[in-house]
């Protein structure tokens, strides 16, 4: 072919019908969410912040969830009436930012039944509040060992309770996640203990909460290893802090494909959307997700 026909030839291709990339650009192919799910707990960096506010900073930071708080400004309380549970629904559903899930104080390791069964139900109440948002989970806690009772039967009481809750919890579509929390119940073998002990339902899992005593009781590695098949949302601390093994934690999750929501838990700042938009990025490095 000639110079002159070849030109002809390449000058003829908009009159075939066969666009060029100058004149009809081509549609930006949609952002797909590599690595894993990011939140941000309200405890302590969004305490102050409402609805509208969490949603406006969390898309800012590039954030999936949020895990509203009770107590905080929020308002999200089981005191909501149903046509404000509504309204809260829409307001996240109408956004980029989930519920990622709703963290209580409910806890189960008391010595006095009443105080015991209280707990139970109050968790029940929860659960109906997060099937009215959409939200997948109801985060509730052990908060230490009664010292004039023998561990192992307080233990023992606290996964009889989460089977309970549990079972409600699987009828209302929601799962409930026992954060790994308290002075001697952040003790990986005992929560380990208290699944082995009537928590092992499947809408029971656990909150792994990144605390140093994961590096007690034969270290991280084996502490995980417990805990793996249970693991269905993470509470994160600073991730600039060395004392602990961050590359290790996100390693796993990513290798078990982890479909939980990862929370950062972190202090207040004046500039909390910068705060949690490093905290974005070095999660990202973490992972090899970064450039």
């Amino acid at each position: 072919m000639n110079r002159r026909h070849f030109l002809s030839t390449v000058a003829a291709v908009p009159a075939l019908g066969l666009a060029t990339s100058a004149q009809t650009p081509r549609p930006a192919a949609p952002a797909v969410r590599q690595g894993l799910k990011l939140g941000t707990v309200t405890y302590n960096i969004a305490k102050d912040w409402d609805v509208p506010t969490i949603i406006k900073n969390l898309s800012a930071a590039g954030f999936d969830a949020v895990e509203l708080r009770t107590t905080h400004k929020h308002g999200v309380e089981i005191s909501l009436s149903p046509a404000a549970r509504a309204e809260v629904r829409k307001q996240f559903a109408d956004s980029p930012v989930k519920i990622g899930g709703l963290g209580t104080t409910c806890e189960y390791h008391s010595p006095d039944a009443a105080v015991v069964r209280k707990n139970i139900d109050e968790t029940k109440e929860w659960v109906k509040l997060a099937k009215d948002l959409g939200s997948p989970s109801v985060k509730v806690r052990p908060n230490g060992l009664p010292k004039e009772v023998p561990e192992e039967k307080t233990l023992e009481q606290i996964g009889k309770s989460l089977r309970e809750c549990g079972q409600f919890a699987q009828d209302n579509g929601v799962l409930i996640q026992l954060e790994v929390h308290g002075s001697e119940t952040s003790r990986v073998p005992r929560i380990r203990k208290i699944f082995d002990f009537g928590g092992n339902h499947p809408a029971v899992k656990a909150c792994w909460n990144s605390n140093q005593t994961d590096l007690l009781d034969g270290g991280f590695e084996a502490n995980f290893k417990l805990l793996k098949d249970q693991i269905g949302q993470v509470h994160m601390r600073d991730l600039y802090l060395e004392e602990y093994p961050w590359r290790a934690l996100i390693t796993n999750l990513a290798a078990m494909k982890f479909q939980g929501y990862c929370f950062a838990e972190i202090p207040e700042s004046t500039d909390g959307v910068r705060v949690l938009q490093y905290f974005r990025g070095l999660f990202r490095a973490y992972q090899g997700l970064t450039t």
